[in-house]
This record gives C-alpha cells, structure tokens and sequence, in this order.
C-alpha cells in the first residue's frame, strides 16, 4: 500500500472552515481511480483446466468408487453441455468488456440470498486501541473516527485518495518519482506502466458503496442504495435513532467540536430503549424483512427510513465496556440487534470503553475495500486526532441540530419486531465463539525456514479437524481478486491429497515421519448461466460430490493489519466452523465460530496442538503423540 503523507497538526488545532488540507486525508497525485480503465480482466479459466481443479479438490474428499463416478461426471459434463456453456460465457463475457464475468452472478448470488444478513454474510474487524490511552474514551474516539471516516470520504470523492496498489519491489514503485511518472501516462495504459516496475494496482470499483449506502430488502431479490447527495450521520444508542448533518451546505465538514458536543448530547440523552427495537428487523429472513419494511413504508415511516438509509453511515455507541476478546467477537460479529443496522454498508461501533469495530454488510464488497477504510481510519485518528481530552465541545443548540427519529408502530410491525428478536436471541444463543495466541512463533520463523506461513496456518486447521473428527472435509480459503477489474474473491482449496497426506502423518503416523487461477467461480458462473436461460441443471450439478465440495464445513479468511486487532465471521453453515486468522511475526491468532453441531473450542485446541507438532518439526524438536 503506498504511503500517506498525512498532515501534522496539533488536535484542536486545524483549519476546518473551508475547503483547506484538513478536510482531506491527502492530496495524491496520482488520481484515485487513474489505473481503473487500464486494469487487465478477469479471465474465464479454459474449461479442461478448471475440471481438473474440480477433480484435484475432490480427490481427498471421496473414496475410489465415488471419485470415480464424480469423474465420469465431470468428464461427460466437460464434453458436453458444460463445453456448450463454456462457449456461451465466453461469448457474454467479450460483450461486457467494462467489468468480470463473475460481477453479475455474484451480486445476484447475495442478493438474491434470503437468510438473514447478520451471522450468514455481515463480517468485523475490529480495531486496535488506541496507543494514547486517554483517547479510548468513547465521546473522544467516536468524534475523531467520525471525523477520520468523513475526510476519506471527501478525499475520495475529490479523486486525491491514494490509489490502491500491491507493491512487489516498493523501493522502485512507492516513491515519488514513479507517482510523478505515472501520472502523466495515460489512464487507457497507466496500469503497463505500473506492471513494468513489479507494482500491481487494484480494483477500486467497490469503493463509492462505502459511504450512503444501504442494502434494501426486497422480495426474492434485495437492492443496494446509494445517495450520495445526503449528509447527515445516522447514530444508535440504546435502541434510538439520532440523524444529524455532519457536512453543511457548501459541501465542507462540520467542525470536529461541533460534532463532539452533538455526539456527547447523544450520549447524556436519557431517552428509554423502545419497547420495539427496530434495529432487529434487519436481522429477519429477507422476504419476511421486505413485506415487513412495505408495512413501515405503508405506516408513515417514509421519511424516516429514508434518513436511515441515505446516512452516510451508522455509528452504534454502545453503552457497555468489553469484557474480553470473546465478549469482543460477539459484540462486534452481532451485538444487541436493537442497536444496529445490518442492512447499511457498515455500522462504525464503539463501546463505552472507546474499543471500536466495524461490521460490514457484504454484498456491495469485499474485506478490501473495508480494510483500506479501516487502516485509514485507524491512521488518521490516531496520529492526527481532530480532537483531544483538553478540547471542549462547541456552544451550539444540539437540541436542533440533532434529530431522534420516531417510528410509528402498528400491531402487525410490532408483532415483527417480538418475532424477530426471538428468533436472533435463539440463535446468537446458540453461536459458540472460540479463540487462542499461539505464541511459540510466527511469520519470522516460518520465513526463516522458508515455508510459506499462509500455508501453515491451512495445515493446521486440516490437522486439527482430523484430528478431531478422523476426516478431511470441504475447506474454503477466500482471497481476493481486486488486481483485475471489477474483481470480487475466489476459492482456494485448501484441502488436497497432500495436505491429507501430511496430515496424516502428523496425526497418525508419527513414527514414520519428521497455486492464481479458481475452479470455484468458473463453475458457478456457468450453473448461474445454465438456469438463466431455462435449462435443466446438468448431472454434473447434481452429483452428491458436488453439493459435498460446496458445503464449506470449514470456511476461513485471513488479514494482517497495523488497525486490526481481530476479525471474524459466522460458520457458513450450520455443522460448520467460522475461521478468521492472523499470521504476526511472532504469534499466530484464530477465532472460531460455530453451533452446537461443532465443538469449536475442542477444535481450537486441536489447531493449537497441529501449530505445537508442525513448530516442532521445525525447530528440530521431538513432537508427542
């Protein structure tokens, strides 16, 4: 990621009446979306590469009479049908150069999803504390990160937000001379230009749904929102709904001590929580929520759920401290319904403490454009806070500056509303949130030994399951592909007939022992196509192999990140389990989701015991059984 330069000024102490430096992050000057138009696509993989993918992650999977018959499957499909459907996608995709041939299944994929957003799809990160203790107070670090978020925001619309670029030899290509190049060199041709120095520029096209945006439930098929004329907050405490501008009307941001004393009259409001939270609405299977919201509409709540989905964020202020880093998980994966919107592009919470995370509706986009957001956040709050503990809040009327917004309830809504929160209490109840610190070595280590440290965290967790349950079963590894345009993820498969061999090894056979391109989005692309023009589902789809391979029982994703202190996610499905980890130089972290068909903790010390052995063949030492 290229550096900010990022402006030094005392808290309290920065211009922010006009259009001046403080209103931005940074002046890149290389425009923001300079490498967009030049970006390379997302190739369609060639047919007989992605079956012999397909058949490589069935193989540790399946024993020799099913691999066979998956085969012949997968062979005739190949031939066939699957051939014919090849042909067509790539015919759609040469007629849709401006984007991927995953853009559309994919967004039809979410958004066509009814179960609830909150657990199956809504993922968090949460922040590190802040190193200056004294700023972790709640009112101190929702209006600095209030303030952080708004300047990315301008300075994102203003085209001077750095661009996003991967960089494999940083000391030719994130240097001022190559940005002072490359700007000149034409947007159609700009990404050569960085490729020719090792720098890989990404997709930024998810960017602009970061901010106003909402995803809207509609019956079989939801819609995603933007309105990116509004400018107001949307703040949660308690249950309630507080809307205040937080841009006045020449498109400048409020001053910080302006939004400080509204967010502190917040915070002193000692309004009830309504006895019909509406924030658990957004909890609610999607067909249930949208025939639901038609009555709120119906009822004279137009105006009001318009302010809720046009704010440029949600900002849930919690009214309790965190305990520790499983109370953590739980409030940020979930937390009290009442208290949050699932449905925006991302509620900012913090808890009485200052311990802030973000949990981000997925639909729209993908952890990299969220990450991007939260280093920047983190960065600019913390070095450049826009206030201190010494400032005061300004003398303004916060009575009539800050609108609490009222809802009216007719039986039917609140009868919703009971049902909804009885369905989310019974299920957050049953969510098992696990996690560990392996802290006898890290990243360090491992790249001494030269063994790739993703790679060893992927052998722990097949070790630990096999170990647990004497299986090797569907495992899911997201990864990103944001370097081509209009990229979203693909599917590594972790599990392989080597990783189960080693596995093996490890678990079973102590005595005798001491790759850019998915399978995954290609075959759905083409299922997706298959149904879309009215055609029966091949045998191929309807092999039990297939529905085995796509039942992700373990499903993980990795970040590491100076703002991050954790991450995680709910199983994706119900015997599964939910794996965010971290590889630092000298730990490795894991947070484990899952429901009572899994014993997350037990597999949690499996991992633990897997990192233990494999540290220990490493090191030389002797490992117990």
């Amino acid at each position: 990621m290229a550096a900010r330069q990022l402006l030094r000024v005392a808290p309290g102490r920065r211009g922010y009446s006009g259009a001046g430096a403080a209103e931005f992050l940074h002046r890149s000057i290389v425009p923001t979306m300079h490498y967009q138009k030049s970006l390379p696509r997302l190739p369609v993989p060639k047919l007989e590469d992605t079956i012999t993918r397909y058949l490589n992650a069935q193989k540790p999977l399946l024993n020799d009479d099913q691999f066979r018959k998956t085969e012949e499957l997968a062979h005739a499909f190949e031939k066939g049908i699957g051939r014919e459907l090849h042909e067509q996608l790539v015919a759609q995709d040469n007629q849709n150069k401006h984007t991927s041939y995953i853009t559309g299944p994919w967004f039809d994929m979410y958004l066509k999803a009814r179960e609830p957003v909150v657990l199956n799809f809504n993922a968090f990160m949460s922040f590190n504390p802040d190193p200056k203790s004294e700023y972790n107070d709640q009112l101190i670090r929702a209006t600095n990160m209030t303030v952080s978020a708004i300047r990315f925001m301008k300075t994102f619309r203003a085209g001077y937000l750095e661009p996003e670029v991967f960089h494999l030899n940083p000391e030719k290509s994130d240097t001022e001379i190559f940005k002072k190049i490359i700007r000149f060199v034409p947007s159609s041709i700009s990404w050569f230009g960085a490729y020719m120095v090792n720098a890989y520029p990404l997709d930024m096209s998810q960017y602009f749904r970061l901010f106003n945006s909402t995803r809207l439930p509609k019956l079989n098929k939801d819609e995603l929102y933007t309105d990116e004329k509004a400018k107001h907050l949307l703040v949660l405490r308690n249950g309630n709904f507080y809307v205040f501008d937080v841009i006045d009307r020449d498109g400048n941001m409020l001053e910080p001590s302006e939004i400080q004393a509204h967010l502190k009259y917040i915070l002193s409001d000692n309004s009830p929580a309504p006895a019909f939270p509406l924030g658990y609405l957004t909890s609610e299977n999607r067909d249930t929520w949208a025939l639901l919201r038609k009555n709120l509409l119906e009822n004279g709540n137009e105006e009001a759920l318009q302010k809720v989905d046009s704010a440029m964020f949600c900002l849930s202020l919690d009214d309790f401290a965190i305990k520790d880093f499983v109370h953590l998980s739980h409030t940020m994966l979930h937390g009290d319904a009442a208290n949050r919107w699932y449905d925006k592009s991302f509620n900012l919470i913090i808890a009485k403490d200052g311990t802030a995370g973000i949990n981000f509706e997925h639909s729209w986009g993908d952890g990299v454009a969220v990450l991007r957001f939260q280093n920047e956040v983190f960065k600019d709050s913390t070095k450049t806070p826009a206030i201190g503990p010494q400032s005061q809040p300004a003398s303004v009327d916060s009575s009539r500056a800050v609108q609490k917004l009222d809802f009216k309830l007719n039986d039917a809504l609140k009868a919703g509303i009971t049902k909804a929160k009885q369905k989310f209490d019974a299920t957050v109840e049953s969510l098992s949130l696990n996690m560990i610190q392996f802290q006898e070595g890290g990243k360090e280590l491992l790249k001494q030994k030269k063994v790739s440290p993703d790679a060893v965290a992927q052998l722990a967790f097949q070790m630990a399951f096999l170990r647990q349950y004497d299986q090797t079963v569907a495992t899911y590894e997201s990864c990103s592909t944001a370097a081509f345009k209009h990229g979203r993820t693909e599917t590594i498969r972790p599990a392989s007939v080597y990783t189960k061999k080693c596995s093996e090894a490890f678990v079973k056979q102590l005595s005798k022992h001491s790759t850019g391109q998915g399978f995954d989005r290609h075959l759905f692309s083409l299922r997706y196509l298959a149904l879309s023009k009215g055609l029966a589902l091949p045998d191929f789809y309807q092999d039990q192999a297939y529905a085995r391979l796509n039942h992700n029982i373990i499903s993980t994703s990795t970040l590491v990140s100076p703002a991050v202190q954790l991450g995680g996610f709910g199983p994706v499905v119900s015997d599964g389990f939910g794996v965010g980890y971290q590889v630092q130089d000298d730990w490795i972290g894991c947070n484990v989701s899952s429901y009572p068909a899994r014993n997350g903790e037990e597999f949690l010390q499996c991992i633990y015991k897997s990192l233990e052995d494999i540290f220990n063949v490493l090191k030389g030492k002797k490992i117990s059984s």
